[in-house]
């Protein structure tokens, strides 16, 4: 009967939900607003419920998106607030747009993250950038369910910078979109145990396969650079969605389905 789209956010604690944990939670909160939902065939039906790209268990995000099938029509911005009550704090549904168009997962192209590194100087972190970015290859390992894995991390990185203090209010250069990055922390926290502050990176890294996520570059760093920070970095995505080839911007990807409406 109808299709609605949904954004939603990973804060604070939340980040470390994994993605099973967040499922369950989001279909208690279907149940919760009577939502009309429409059910798979056969003898375990499930709730018909498409996630995208879901961001890696420890990292925050702000732009994490899904779809789910209803049996009858709904209003998506009044579903989108009932759903919004029915969730733990932190996670949050932020947009919700009725699907008129296809190939939704093919749009998140790009994603944008913020990589805070408490410990490391800012002087520090532009150097280990730039040497990573002056490397046409840098190989790191990641283990997988199959193994190690060697692969490059440094071809879909399409920006890396070290945002300047008091700049980062300007980060979301490059993210077009009403709601991109919204509600984001962006004051700097410093790492007193360390004593040296937090370098607040900026990274526009393209979706490809295999996917290269923030833990790959920042492996990156530290094999083109040895930059090691002392405690782990905190990771959130600001934004994912299309990619302007020209300029090098993340767009919304929820702008199709708006002007189809």
């Amino acid at each position: 009967m109808q299709r609605i789209r949904l954004r939603y956010t990973k804060r604070g604690r939340l980040r470390f939900t994994s993605h099973r944990d967040f499922q369950r939670a989001f279909e208690r909160a279907l149940r919760r607003s009577a939502v009309p939902m429409a059910y798979s065939a056969g003898f375990t039906p499930h709730p018909k419920i498409s996630f995208a790209n879901a961001a890696p268990t420890g990292t925050a995000s702000e732009a994490e998106y899904l779809e789910i099938a209803l049996t009858e029509r709904r209003d998506p911005a009044e579903l989108r607030a009932r759903l919004d009550e029915s969730l733990p704090d932190g996670l949050d549904v932020t947009d919700a747009v009725e699907a008129l168009t296809s190939d939704f997962v093919e749009r998140l192209e790009a994603s944008v993250w913020r990589l805070a590194l408490p410990g490391v100087a800012e002087d520090e972190a532009r150097a280990a950038v730039d040497r990573f970015l002056a490397e046409e290859s840098v190989t790191v390992q990641r283990r997988t369910k199959n193994g190690i894995r060697d692969f490059d991390a440094r071809g879909a990185v399409l920006a890396l910078e070290v945002l300047k203090p008091g700049a980062e209010a300007g980060s979301q250069a490059g993210v077009t979109g009403d709601t991109a990055g919204e509600g984001v922390e962006i004051t700097p926290r410093a790492d007193t145990r360390a004593g040296r502050g937090c370098a607040i990176l900026r990274l526009v890294v393209r979706h490809a396969t295999p996917a290269v996520r923030p833990d790959d570059v920042l492996s990156g760093l530290r094999a083109a650079a040895d930059l090691a920070p002392p405690v782990p970095a905190e990771v959130t995505r600001l934004a994912q969605g299309p990619l302007g080839e020209e300029t090098g911007t993340v767009t919304d990807p929820f702008a199709p389905d708006r002007g189809a409406a």
